[in-house]
Formats: C-alpha cells, structure tokens, sequence
C-alpha cells in the first residue's frame, strides 16, 4: 500500500518526541497528483502571470461548445421552387448529382443536444470545462506510471469515470426526452397531394439519424403515437396540442378501404376506376390527399390544411374555402398576437382548388423566392407560369409555420420553405448547455485551491530537494543508494512534487461533483413531487427538466415574461358598461351554461329555403366541419332561425345584468319623451353599435343549432356576443346587408342595415368606425337614413363629439377612470346621423382617396377625419382580458421579493399597458414613459431616451458619463431646431394630462415598442442607454416585439448587467428568450406545450412561479452553497492535518495515519452531513418563504455562497486542522500513554487524529445546518459511527488475515486516557470559534432570517403575513415585539403615461381593442364597398316599400303618450337622436376645434 521513494523500505515509526530537526523519515510516501505544468509555465514571468491567467481563465470560461457541434448554417442562396415541373439540368453538376447549393433542408425539426455520434465527444467536453475533471484525470494519468502509483491505476481512475458516466447518463436521459419530443412533432400529419400527373423533384437534404430514432424500433415507429400525461415535454416549433395530429390515418399497412387509409379525395371522383382496388403500392393512381408525416414533406408539394390545423411549413395559399380566396391564422404562436390575421390566395393559382387541379400538368409552374430570412413580416417572392407571365407574392400570401388556420374550412398551399428553412425555426437558437451560476463560480475556487496545492507541493519539493543535498554528502542512511538516474538528490526534489500532488489531491475533492449531481437529482424530485404546484385541473406537476439549474432558480434578478398564455388566459369577459351615465356591473353569479336564448323572428324570408342559407358572410364551419368542396360557399343552417347564441371561442361568460333588462323593459313600455323612453333610446343606441360596428361573421353550430361568432379578437367577439346576450343580436351579413335582432324591433322583424363603408381600426387612428343605411320598412319609417357608428379611445372619441355634452363626457370619463382601475379594458361608442347630401360628397371624396396612386394611406386618414366629428357620446365597455390564476398576487409577491419583471409581448402598446395594470405590473402612482419607434421625420429613438433620462432621472448620473451625449449624426436635419418638452397637451375636449406628471410617488415603467428597440439593439451606443435607462424603471414593457427580439433584450440584460436572468413563456415564440436566459421555464397548461421542450422547467401556471423561487430556489441555493462550502471545509481539514505533518517528515510528502483513512475520508466518514445540509436543510420553512417574499433578497444577493465564504470555512479548516494536529500531538508527546512505558507509535497517536478530525468534521457541518430533523442527526452521526467501528475493526484484524501498520491499534488507543481526552478535547476547540460567532450574531445582530427562525420556534403556528413589509426587523430574539398593522397592498388606478415620441402627457382609462391593421380581408371588404358605392347611383335608393325594415329609433308601437299634454319638444331620434342631429357646416368648425393632432 506504500512505496518507497527511488527504493522499498520498511516504514519504521517517526516518534514524537525527537526534536523536529531529527526527525527525518527513511522513505517518501506517495499519494495523488495534480497538473504541475500550469505552475511551471507561471514561474518564468511571474509579473504577468495575473494578466496572462486572467486572460487563459475567461477563455476557457467562455468556451461555447456548441460552436463545434452546431452547423452554422448560411441564409442560403435564393430559391426557386419547382411545382410540378422538373429541375433544370444545370442543377446537376457533371457527375449528375444536385449541387449543394440548390438542396432544401429536410422538414424534420430536431431541437435536442446530441445525436448518436456526437453523444461522447460533446458531453465529455461539456464535462471538462469543469477544472477539477481535468485535474482529476492528470492525477490519474500520473498514478498509471509505476514511479507514481498508490493503488491499482484502474481504482484510481474509477472514481472519475463514475462521475463522467452518472453524469452523462443524466443528460443523456434529458436529452431522449426531448428526441420524444420532436418525434411528436415531427410525426404529426398533413394531407399532402399525391397521384396522377403529380410529381415533385425538388431535392430534399437526408433527415437525420438521431439518438432517440435509434433507440426506437422500427415497429414502434410505424405505430400511432398516444398522447399521454408523459408528453409534458412536448412541442416546440409546431405550437399548439393540435400540431400532434393523429386523427387521421395511422401510418400503418393499408386496409381495403380508402376511408380508412389517410386518402381524401375533393372533387367527388373514385379512388379507383373499378371496384375501388389499389395498386401494388396501396396508392390511387388519380390525385388525392394523403396523410403524410411532417418530417417527410417536402419543398414543392401541394398540401390541404383543414379548419383549426397548424401550419407544418411555410406555405404559399393557393386557394381557400372562402369568399375571394381569403384565409384566417392565429399567429400567437409566432408573434403572441391573440387576434386573427388575414391571409389571401395568389391570384394566379386561385384554381388550383382540387386535387385534380393541382396534379394536371398543364397547371404547373414555379416559385422564385428569396433566400430564408428570419424577418416573420417580410417575404419576396413571384410566381412565374410556364408562359412566363409572373405574379408578385408578398408576407400576406403566406402560411407560416407555427400557426393555426381558423375560421377557414381549408387551404390548399404549396410548401416553399421546411424544417430550419422556416421562419419560426430560424427565430430560435440551438439548444444550448447551460451551466448554473454555483458551478461556475466553483470553478475560481477550485482554481484557488489548484494554485494552494501547487505552492505545497512546490514547498515539499524544494524543502526535500534542499534537505537532500544538505544530508546526502553526509551519508545520511535514508539516502543510501539514491545515485540512480532517476533517483538522485538533484531529480528527487521535482518527484517529491508529483508526490505530493497525489497526496494532498483531496484539497479538490473529486466526489463533491457527484455528490452536487445526486443532490440537484433529488431536488428535481422534490418539485416533481411538491403538491402545492400541482394543476389539479390536469393533474400536471411541475417539471425539472434540467436538472442542474435549480440552485439559479434562488438567484433570479429579473424575470422575462411572455403575456398571452402565461399572464392572460387569451380569453374575454364582458364585465361592465356606462350607458347614458348609468354602470351595469352585471350580475355577480356567472351563468354556466355555453348557450343563452334569444329567440327567433319567423319572419318570410326569400333568402331562407328550408330553413337554409347561402350567406357568405355567415358560411364559417365550425371547428369540427370538414369541408372538402372547392366552392365558394357552402350551405349550412340558417343563423335567422336560430333560437339561441353560444359563447364565442376564447370567451368565457355571457354578460347578464337584471337591472339592464329591467331597464329594457320599462323602455319599451316607456311613454314617449319620459325619461325611461330617452334612456330606452339610448340603450338601443350603445348595444346597436356593438352588435354592428365589427367584422365578426356568424356561424351556427351543427349540433345545438345556435348562433357562435367568429371573430379576428377575442375582445370583438365578446362585445358582439355580449350585445347578443342582451338581446340585440347580429344575425350576419348577406354580402352587404346587415342583419339585427332587437328588443325593440317594430312589429317583431329584423333590422337590415347596408353596409357602406368601414373606416378600419389602426394604432393611429385608435378608432373604428362604420357607415351604414338602414333599409326602410312598410311605414318608411328611417327609410335610407344614414349612420356613422364609432367605437375607440376615450380621448380619440370624445375629442370629436359636438358641444354640448359636457356633464356626459365627465360622467363617462370617471367611469372610465373607475374601470381602468381594476385593470379593464376600455372603448368608448358614439354616433351620428348624416345628412345623404353630406354623404354623397363625402363617399365621393373617399373613393377618390382609395384609388390615389399617391399618398393612399394619407388621403383616406384626412378624409375619414372628415366626417367622424360632431358624435353623439353612447357610454362605454369594459372588458376584462382574463388573467391566469392569481398573476397580480403573484407578480406583486415577486416584485416584493425584489425581482424585476419585464413583459415581453408582441401585442400592440395599448393591450401590453393594458395588461400592466391588471397584473401590478403597473400600479396605481406609477409614471410610465413611452419610447416608439416611427418612419421617416419621427423623433429618432435615441433622443426619445436621452429627454426621458433628462426629464426623469436628471440625478442618475447618466448624462455624464461619457459617449451618452447626442451627437448631430444622430439627428435628422429637420429636427434638429425642434424641441419636445413635456407639457400640457391642449385636446379641447377634455383635460387628458396628469397633474403631477412624471413626479407621482411610485416608480417608472418604461414601455417601448419593436420598431424602437429595433434602433435601440443596433449599436453599442443604443444598447448602453437603453440598458441605463431601464435600470431607472421598476419594470419595462416591450410591445410588438419579434421572437429574435426577446431573445436580444434578454441577452441585453444577462450580459449588460450581470445579472441572473428567468424567461417564462407557452409559446414556440418564446422558444428563443427561453434558451437565451439563464433559467427557461415554460407553459404546460391546458393548451399550449409548445415551449416546454425547449425550457429548464415545465409549470402549468404561471401562479406557480412564486414557489418554484421563494421556496424551491431558496431552499436549493441555500442548501446547495452551504453544502458545498462546507465539503472544502472537510476536506481542507484533513489536508491540513496532512499538511501541518510534513514538517516532522523532512517534506516528505507522507501520510500522517493510515492511508486507508484517507481512502474512505470523502466516501465513509464525512459525506453523509454534507449530503444531508444539501437535502434536508432548511434556511427557514416554506410557508414563511411564502409569506414574506422580501426574504428571497437574501437569496437573490448571493449570501449563501461565493469567494468571501469559501475563503472563510478554508480558514476555518485551516485552524481547525491546526488545533486537531498540534494538541494531540504534543499530548501524545508528554509522558507516554502506554502502561508498558513504551513510546507510542506514529499510527498510535495519528489514529487519533483522524476519529477527532472525522467527529469534529461531521459536528461542524451539523452545526451549520439550520434545521435539526431526524435526517440530520443521522447524516451527522453516521460517519462518526462508522469511523469508531471501523477503527476498532481493523485494528483488531490479525496479520495472517491482511498485512496492515495498525494492528493491536485498538488494545493501546481504548486504553489510553490521552485516546479520549484529545477527542474530546480538540473536538470541543474545533467548534468553538463558529458557535461563538453564531451565537453572537443571533444575539446581537440577527437578519430576516433569524428572526423568522426565532418567531417560529416561539410560535409554530405564527401568522407571518402579519410581518410583511419590513415587520420582522421589530422583532427582539429573546425579547418582545412590537405588532405592527399589515400594509395593504395598494390598489390599481389609472397611471400617469408620457409619450416621448409625441411630447404628449396623458392619464390611461384602460383603452384597449385588439384587431388586425390593414389587413386583407379588410382591404377586400373596403375595395368592394367603394365600387359598389361608385356603380350604385343615389337617384336609385328608394323606398322599399316591401321591405320588412324599421328605423333605428325605439318603434312608435312600445310608447304610450303623455296623457293630457302636448308632444315633448324633444326632436324624435333615430338610433337616440333625430336626423336633425347636429350636421351643419358649423358643427365641422365646432368639431375640428377639439381635435389635436398626434403626430411627431
């Protein structure tokens, strides 16, 4: 078990009591080893050693492994897409094989580490960035060299290949998981054409042989992959559930049946020609649709996409179900925009509508696009036919993958761009490795304690070399013999060194890695097993998928938060309205039931035939209608004869309030000109607005009959569904005409409406509004009357009512006030009656503007101004968009607990605000700064932010740091005389400015939108202002940001600052600043899995945060610093016993006791306590971690683990070893122990040393443990048990069993009164120093922390809530307390917001409406209104006498005249006012008066 230095010799006993000078061993005792070269290197030039080693140190640290694995892939040259056509020959070079250069990228997605081959190499390098591992695996190199070797070389190296393959297994097992994964994507299906003249030729780059595909049998592969409760891991790039398709055909041997095999045939056509046999190949030989896996689609083929299905690829519309080729996506997935987008077909392939039209050959053509870009709002392409005539195709005429088709029976695309190709893959990173910040910062440390154990082997060296050469020429004995080669005074010294590498290798302790794996592991399952995070709704539990980050989760400074699916649910409520001064609340109880009556008018309709309807404006499927027809519209029931409505999609209650249908029905029983008949008119004037100033369209559904409205928002659909509820219910649209039910309708008919104009919504104009003539009735009642309905902001719709209105107006704007303040969303109605002469010269002007070929956008703004002035005010909404479960508690404990929290949304500025305040984000003093970002002539971003820091934070110290000054170049020439101070903004209408702007008592919030941080992400210059500045704000809002994007603003503040970083999200948008941060997290609710395969940790809600770090990160940071501190700690101890020994060796590198002490030093004798502080220990218990959130600033500030801690246990080991070394030894070194009279031997007293080292040891750890449970007494008692047995065990082995130095060890050592004196003795020492510290700083200045722990023992079951906002620092350990009333948690109110781009100061009411800008389908709508306006001449309206219409107004029918009086001298209104409402050229005057505009 030992050798000799140069030669063998017997190990004679070194006695105590010799005087140190001679005490000279006869042999050297080898032991371990470390890298010695390191040092070497060092010692030339010492004065640069600190830059050079800096330097070597952040290079190895910032080392990206991925960068040898990953393949960086270039944009790719632009493409063209052959569809039904062969490739060119000079595609193939002269080997007829297809250049690189024109190969498509296979749609198989993968977003795991590691295949089967680069497995090995990249985790065994992802493992040697560790320092210690590369330590280890020298000294183990070393000991393979007979001159070196201890034990056997393969026991050696064995410790370090356990922990290389636990690890590897652990991310082997991480990463199969996320193979599972992406087989779950990948093996999602698709119609895609096939048959016929079809074929496609496109070459397609090899799907890729990874870890998971080989481990799963092939048989296994060809079966139907179940959904189950395990595939919480799932989704990444495909979005939502729907993305794992397998309800249509299985991919499985084909049956006999063409129903039941995956094909769909369009056209009515037969499979087959007769008997509906197959081919050999199981294939129809006429087009049809097969369902085919995504990975296997390729570039050029023709795919159907039904109604609610996720896109698989980018996707070129070809046609749709709908009127003029027009297709609905939900791109929250990409863009976290909840409204639906528009999409239209290219114009040139709208026939390609069947599959038999798809195949013919006379139909193929060919696709130029550009090269794959990560831009999801740009795309350039043309489609060219064989004629060569060529059709543009821009962003609108695209699919995108990661979105889902709605609101559309199906499309039929053809696939340009797959797999990483595509946008949404191109907007995410590599999966990358991430590290904890404790290891990383353990990687200094063990460096230090590298260079602690190069200077003591160097001093062994250099004292043995020197003290050789003094007693060699003297004829030292010892040093007989020792003129080898390799075994001389002069070479001696340099093998000492190595000696003494491998003897004091402990000093970095190998199973500390293992031991921080196997603890991180239980900690996972700790959280997996955790019930309080729990969804019991799915029964989900919260997820560790990686597994080594869960002590980041206690250090997290800021938190990136997506909004729709993590803090919103993406789904409405209609809460409340002001109607005519009065608020309807609704009623409290909610009403369960999906469907509310309504009844229907059976009125004679000529559209109606047997009770079905050709309406295209109403034709929407729902969701579980497939259609396969190429036609253009489709007959379904008719929604005029259906009996009830049912609640929209993303909608979760119908609105009800009794004292509104009180309200109704006393109005329409009203007499005519009370009071209840002019509110009556004023209730069927708001819900007529909401019921027709949209874009919803009407679908019924199959199975209950009643009316469901589609909407591109969720917020439009629950304003029209709410006035449905109420009675006023929208019917759909036949082309023009609008169809209305109301409570007030003449003679129980329907209202009809033509649609004239829709003047669209934009972030702009923040309105919307619609023209419209009401067709006539029998009696010619409002006969042709002409309306213009609004709803938008409240200061853009009260800034254009006519005068008069005042007491209206306040009314409605506290109101307004009233509901911003519990965070609802806001909209305020209007109207007015417009004269036809003003009509016509308006609708002449706004067709001219439509069709300008210059300044279009510009021309129809200005003339659409025109005639939205002098309104009547109506009320206003408010909507509630639904928070997920308990989001502002939790968002409020956070930002307790001092963790900054930015919001990361690609919703437009007012929805993100919107969403501020309803979560506390935003509270209710708080001052919110705007930075946009505009065109050309807007005020340049960078001086938006330097007039922000001036204005707001002129004492941070910003302004003078150097390069932050604004420079000319950075200011357009026609701003640079143009100022923008922050003042009072005169609107006219009312007062929308603060009066203590910018100066409230709480915090700043800084929003700023994409187009801005587009400018402000640039340079270094942007980013270093942007950073400062948003360091200032409590919290910052980014609006209408790019998945790119969030991942750069991440990056922003993890590099910039330094400081830990959590991004949270649901969607594959989010995939990017998931990976980008420190720690991901992400969504596994109910719906959305599609981040979670990308994320460190799975929640379903996001409520569950708040435990996963006050509670999980907490107890893991603590434990796992404490844990590790302490693990030097044990080991420095037994070093340094080692250590101080070497004096009385001549520096010979020995072992000071038996080496069998130190071979079970860190496996036996003292794991167990450091094991059990990483497991069990508790920093204080969970529920007052929940209860007082600010106590995670300990935890988030670094205390439970850095350099200054480390260096203090290393001096505690230090002086303990000392204690334990010393007092033994000179004890032993006084009169002999022995009854024989004998002097004891160096075994005798150093067995000693190592039970008092393991006991002092294991009680240290124990004393740093902050909870005593039963685990603890074990973990500590353990190793001293088991070193006490084993002493007296081995001891007593007799030599004819196993040759050891200590037998008969037990018969001196248990009968030596110095045996247990000095246990007890230094033992006691050892712990003195800590405990006195503790003690003295409980006593006498104690933290949060102590103070809970004292309260708690004092009180288990104390209410700590009491004790929030700083209640602890009251408390006296072992004294009193003071009881102290809780804070209140202040309430939300409407904020102060200053918009830097504009100057503009205003107070926010909650204004808020979600809908596409400038969209297609719109476009469309408005192109066909104004032609049919121009082809349409106005001599030809006239009266419909047959026409089964009445006016606006509340039917003459309900009222009752006032008994023994005149008429009112009220005018008679329609809608509510008469159609001598203010329209005269004076109100236009009146009107432009209180209009301001907004621009920069």
């Amino acid at each position: 078990m030992m050798m000799t230095h140069g030669h063998a010799q017997s190990q004679p006993p070194v006695y105590p009591s010799l005087p140190p000078a001679h005490r000279v061993p006869l042999l050297l005792l080898p032991s371990t080893a470390s890298s010695s070269a390191r040092k070497a290197r060092a010692c030339p030039h010492p004065a640069a050693m600190p830059s050079k080693l800096s330097v070597w140190y952040n290079k190895l640290v910032d080392f990206n492994v991925e960068s040898l694995f990953a393949k960086p892939r270039g944009s790719g040259p632009p493409r063209t897409v052959f569809v039904n056509e062969p490739i060119p020959a000079e595609y193939y070079d002269h080997k007829h094989r297809v250049k690189k250069e024109h190969i498509f990228s296979s749609n198989q997605v993968i977003t795991s580490k590691y295949t089967a081959i680069t497995f090995l190499p990249r985790n065994l390098l992802e493992q040697f960035r560790r320092i210690a591992n590369v330590f280890f695996l020298a000294i183990a190199i070393l000991q393979f060299f007979s001159i070196f070797s201890t034990v056997s070389p393969g026991l050696v190296i064995l410790p370090l290949l356990i922990v290389l393959t636990i690890t590897a297994l652990k991310d082997g097992y991480e990463d199969f998981k996320r193979h599972q994964s992406d087989r779950s994507i990948n093996y999602s299906q698709v119609r895609v054409l096939k048959g016929g003249d079809f074929a496609n030729e496109n070459p397609m780059a090899g799907k890729a042989k990874t870890f998971a595909r080989a481990m799963v049998p092939a048989f296994r592969r060809s079966t139907k992959s179940k959904r189950t409760q395990g595939d919480v891991e799932n989704l990444q790039h495909g979005a939502p559930p729907e993305g794992i398709h397998t309800g249509g055909a299985d991919l499985v041997q084909l049956p006999t049946r063409t129903e039941e095999v995956g094909v769909e045939l369009d056209d009515g056509q037969p499979v087959e020609e007769a008997g509906g046999l197959f081919h050999h190949h199981g294939a129809s030989r006429n087009p049809h649709w097969k369902m085919t896996i995504w990975e296997d689609l390729r570039v050029g083929d023709i795919v159907k996409i039904m109604d609610d299905e996720p896109l698989p690829a980018d996707i070129l519309i070809c046609a749709s179900s709908e009127e003029e080729n027009v297709a609905y996506v939900e791109t929250k997935n990409l863009d976290g925009e909840t409204n639906l987008k528009s999409r239209n077909a290219c114009a040139s392939l709208t026939h390609l509508n069947t599959a038999r039209a798809c195949a013919k050959k006379e139909n193929a053509f060919r696709v130029d696009c550009d090269r794959p870009d990560n831009n999801l709002y740009k795309l350039n392409a043309a489609v060219i036919a064989p004629d060569g005539s060529k059709t543009a195709v821009d962003s609108n005429m695209v699919l995108l993958r990661g979105t889902v088709l709605r609101n559309t029976a199906w499309v039929i695309g053809v696939v340009l761009y797959t797999g990483e190709d595509t946008k949404i893959v191109l907007n995410s990173g590599a999966t990358p490795s991430k590290r904890s910040r404790v290891e990383r910062q353990m990687n200094p440390q063990v460096f230090i304690n590298l260079l602690l154990l190069a200077a003591m082997a160097t001093a062994c060296a250099i004292a043995d070399a020197v003290l050789e050469q003094h007693y060699f020429p003297l004829g030292a004995p010892w040093l007989f013999g020792d003129t080898q080669g390799d075994d001389n005074p002069k070479i001696n010294g340099l093998i000492t060194f190595v000696y003494a590498l491998i003897t004091f290798q402990n000093i970095v302790p190998i199973s500390l890695y293992i031991s921080i794996e196997g603890v991180r592991t239980c900690q996972a399952l700790f959280i997996y097993f955790d019930k309080e995070i729990v969804y019991e709704k799915t029964g989900q539990a919260t997820l560790a998928r990686s597994w080594n980050l869960s002590d980041d989760l206690g250090q997290i400074e800021y938190i990136f938060s997506d909004k729709t699916g993590t803090l919103t649910q993406n789904a409405m409520v209609f809460r409340q309205c002001t109607i005519d001064g009065r608020v309807y609340k609704g009623d409290e109880v909610e009403v369960d039931s999906d469907i509310t009556d309504v009844g229907a008018i059976p009125e004679a309709d000529e559209h109606a035939d047997d009770s079905k309807v050709n309406v295209r404006g109403t034709s929407l499927p729902p969701p579980s209608v497939k259609q396969s027809s190429a036609s253009s519209s489709t007959d379904v029931p008719n929604p005029l004869t259906a009996p009830a409505v049912k609640k929209a999609e993303h909608v979760l209650a119908h609105f009800t309030d009794s004292a509104l249908i009180e309200d109704i029905a006393a109005a329409r029983e009203a007499v005519s000109g009370s009071r209840e008949d002019n509110h009556g008119r004023m209730l069927n004037g708001f819900w007529s607005v909401l019921a027709l100033c949209h874009t919803a369209l009407v679908s019924v559904d199959p199975d209950t009959g009643a009316i469901q409205y589609k909407a591109q928002s969720p917020d439009e659909a629950a304003l029209v569904q709410a006035a449905a509820d109420v009675g006023f219910v929208f019917r759909g649209r036949d082309r023009e005409v609008l169809t209305l039910q109301t409570p007030f309708a003449r003679g129980d008919k329907y209202e009809r409406y033509e649609l004239l104009h829709i003047l669209d919504f934009t972030s702009a104009r923040k309105r919307m509004s619609v023209v419209l003539r009401k067709l006539g009735g029998e009696d010619g009642e409002g006969d042709g009357k002409v309306y213009l309905l609004s709803k938008g902001a409240d200061n853009v719709i009260i800034e254009r009512l006519h005068p008069g209105q005042e007491a209206a107006v306040r009314t409605t704007e506290d109101h307004l006030a009233e509901f911003a303040s519990e965070g609802l969303r806001t909209l305020t109605l209007a109207y007015k009656v417009v004269p036809e002469d003003e009509y016509e010269a308006w609708a002449k002007r706004y067709h001219e503007a439509t069709v300008s070929l210059d300044e279009r956008e510009e021309k129809v703004e200005a003339v659409s101004e025109e005639i939205e002035y002098g309104l009547s005010l109506l009320g206003a909404t408010a909507i509630e968009d639904r928070l997920q479960d308990g989001v502002p508690e939790t968002i409020a404990d956070l930002k307790e607990a001092g963790i900054k929290i930015w919001v990361l949304t690609g919703d437009k500025l007012e929805t993100a605000i919107a969403i501020g305040h309803s979560t506390n984000l935003i509270g209710r003093e708080d001052n919110i700064v705007i930075i946009r970002g505009g065109g050309e002539g807007a005020t340049p971003v960078y001086m938006q932010m330097l007039n922000a820091v001036e204005q707001f934070f002129p004492e941070s110290g910003i302004l003078e740091e150097d390069g932050v000054k604004l420079d000319d170049s950075m200011v357009l020439p026609q701003q640079q005389s143009r100022g923008y101070p922050l003042q009072r903004v005169n609107t006219g209408g009312s007062s929308l400015v603060g009066h203590n702007n910018g100066d409230r008592p709480g915090g700043f919030v800084l929003v700023i939108d994409g187009a801005a941080l587009t400018y402000a992400l640039g340079d270094e210059k942007h980013k270093n202002l942007l950073l400062k500045l948003a360091m200032q704000c409590e919290g910052v809002i980014c609006c209408r940001v790019s998945p790119l994007q969030k991942a750069l603003v991440v990056k922003l503040v993890k590099e910039g600052v330094g400081a830990m970083t959590l991004a949270i999200g649901d969607g594959a948008n989010d995939v990017s600043m998931i990976q980008a941060a420190d720690v991901g997290v992400g969504i596994s609710g109910e719906e959305g899995l599609q981040a979670v395969n990308s994320s460190d940790y799975a929640i379903a809600q996001f409520r569950f945060l708040k435990r996963l770090l006050l509670v999980h990160g907490h107890w893991s940071y603590a434990r796992n610093g404490n844990m590790i501190v302490n693990f030097f700690y044990k080991n420095i101890i037994c070093i340094g016993v080692l250590w101080w020994f070497q004096i009385y060796c001549a520096w010979s590198s020995q072992y000071v006791f038996d080496y069998t002490y130190l071979l079970f030093w860190n496996t036996f004798w003292t794991i167990a306590p450091v094991i059990g502080i990483g497991l069990f220990d508790r920093i204080v218990d969970s529920h007052v971690l929940m209860a007082m959130p600010e106590l995670y600033k300990h935890s988030m500030n670094h205390e439970y683990f850095g350099t200054k801690l480390f260096l203090i246990y290393m001096f505690d080991g230090v002086v303990q070893s000392a204690l334990i070394f010393f007092l033994i030894l000179y004890s032993y070194n006084s009169t002999s122990a022995r009854h024989d009279g004998y002097d004891v031997a160096q075994y005798e007293f150093s067995s000693s040393i190592a039970v008092a080292a393991v006991m002092a040891a294991n009680l240290f750890n124990g004393l740093n443990t902050h909870v005593w449970t039963g685990w603890i007494f074990f973990a500590v008692s353990l190793g001293i048990v088991l070193v006490w047995v084993y002493t007296a065990v081995y001891s007593a082995l007799a030599p004819s069993l196993l040759t050891t130095f200590v037998y008969g060890n037990d018969y001196y050592l248990f009968h030596s009164a110095y045996f247990w004196f000095t246990i007890l003795l230094v033992s006691v020492l050892s712990l003195l120093p800590r405990y006195i510290a503790k003690a003295y700083k409980l006593a006498f200045s104690p933290n949060d922390l102590d103070r809970a722990r004292w309260l708690h023992k004092l009180d288990p079951t104390h209410d700590f809530t009491q004790d929030r906002h700083g209640g602890l620092a009251d408390v006296s350990v072992g004294g009193g307390r003071k009881r102290h009333a809780p804070r209140a948690r202040p309430q939300l109110f409407h904020a102060s917001r200053t918009d830097m781009a504009t100057g503009m100061r205003s107070v926010n009411r909650g204004f808020d409406f979600a809908t596409e800008e400038g969209g297609v389908a719109m476009q469309r709508m408005q192109s066909h209104l104004s032609e049919r306006h121009v082809q349409a001449a106005p001599a030809k309206r006239r009266r419909n006498a047959s026409a089964l219409m009445q006016a606006f107004s509340i039917r003459r029918t309900l009222r009752r005249k006032k008994h023994g009086g005149s008429q009112s001298s009220q005018p008679e209104p329609s809608l509510l006012a008469s159609a001598s409402a203010p329209s005269s050229p004076g109100h236009d005057a009146r009107g432009h008066h209180h209009r301001t505009s907004d621009a920069s």
